[in-house]
C-alpha cells in the first residue's frame, strides 16, 4: 500500500469549511495533499488555506439543490472527480421544545439532515463512475444519540443522519463508502454559547473520560482517517469521537464520585 494519508490527487468538499469544525477539516485534508473545495453561504475573510495551498470557495446554501448541484459542477470542472465529501455543514441555537417553530424546526431539520442528503445524491453519479469510487463522511453528533434538551430538532436530525449512513452504505456500497463520526463536545468559536466561560468549559470537560473537551482538529483526525484506504473494511457505521463520552450521572449524584483510582 502507498501512504495511506497521502491524498495528492484527490479532491474533497468539505461543507461549512470556512470555519470551526469544518475549517481544520479542510485545512488538514490540504496537509496531506487533496484538492478542497468548501463552501457555506458566505465568503470567508480569509481564503481557506495552508501555506501556499488553498482551498476553492463556493458559495452556497446546503439546502438549495441547485447551489449543491452547483459546488458538485465546481468540483468536478476543477479536478475532474469527488473523491470524498465531508457533510460537516449544520447546528442549531438551543430552543425550548415547547415553543420552537415549525419554521424554526424545519430549518433545522433541513440544514442537518436534508441538506447532507441532497449533498450525498449530488455527488453519488460522479463517485460511482470513478473506478475507485468515493467515500462520503456524514458529522453526526452525540446528540443524535442520547436525549438533546432544548434541542430536539437538532438531535432528531442527527439521529436521521446516522440511519442515513447505514442505509447509504447497504445501497451504495460497496462503491462508495459512508460513515458517521459521532462528535462530542469541542471548543469552536461558539462554544460559549452553551457552556459559558472557561471554568463552564472545563466543568464539561471533566465530566469525559479523557477530562477535556475536544479539539476540531481531534475529529478532523479521525475524518481523515475516515477517507483514507486504513479504514477500507468500515462503512455504515459510527464512529465515536467524543473523548470517551460522560460518565455515569447516577454515581456522582450517589456518591459525588465517579473516578475510582
Amino acid at each position: 500500500m502507498s501512504e495511506p494519508l497521502d491524498f495528492s490527487g484527490r479532491t474533497a468538499i468539505v461543507t461549512g469549511g470556512t470555519k470551526g469544525l469544518g475549517l481544520v477539516i479542510a485545512r488538514t485534508f490540504l496537509a496531506h495533499g487533496a484538492d478542497v473545495i468548501v463552501c457555506a453561504r458566505n465568503q470567508p475573510e480569509q481564503p481557506v488555506a495552508l501555506g501556499d495551498r488553498q482551498a476553492q470557495f463556493v458559495a452556497a446554501d446546503v439546502r438549495d439543490a441547485e447551489q449543491v448541484a452547483a459546488v458538485v459542477e465546481t468540483a468536478v470542472a476543477a479536478t475532474g472527480r469527488i473523491d470524498i465529501l465531508v457533510n460537516n455543514a449544520g447546528g442549531s441555537p438551543p430552543a425550548a421544545s415547547a415553543t420552537a417553530s415549525p419554521r424554526f424546526n424545519e430549518r433545522v431539520i433541513a440544514l442537518n439532515l436534508m441538506a447532507p442528503l441532497l449533498f450525498s445524491q449530488a455527488v453519488h453519479d460522479t463517485m460511482w463512475a470513478q473506478t475507485d469510487g468515493g467515500v462520503i463522511i456524514n458529522i453526526a453528533s452525540v446528540s443524535g444519540q442520547r436525549p438533546n434538551p432544548m434541542g430536539v430538532a437538532y438531535g432528531a436530525s442527527k439521529a436521521g443522519l446516522i440511519n442515513m449512513t447505514a442505509t447509504l452504505a447497504h445501497e451504495w456500497g460497496p462503491k462508495i463508502r459512508v460513515l458517521a463520526p459521532v462528535v462530542g463536545m469541542i471548543v469552536t468559536e461558539d462554544t460559549r454559547l452553551f457552556y459559558g466561560d472557561q471554568s463552564g468549559i472545563d466543568a464539561v470537560g471533566d465530566l469525559l473520560a479523557a477530562k477535556r473537551m475536544g479539539d476540531p482538529q481531534d475529529v478532523a483526525d479521525v475524518v481523515l482517517f475516515c477517507a483514507s484506504p486504513l479504514a477500507r473494511w468500515m462503512t455504515g457505521c459510527v464512529v465515536p469521537v467524543d473523548g470517551g463520552g460522560e460518565g455515569p450521572s447516577y454515581l456522582r449524584v450517589a456518591t459525588g464520585e465517579v473516578n475510582q483510582s
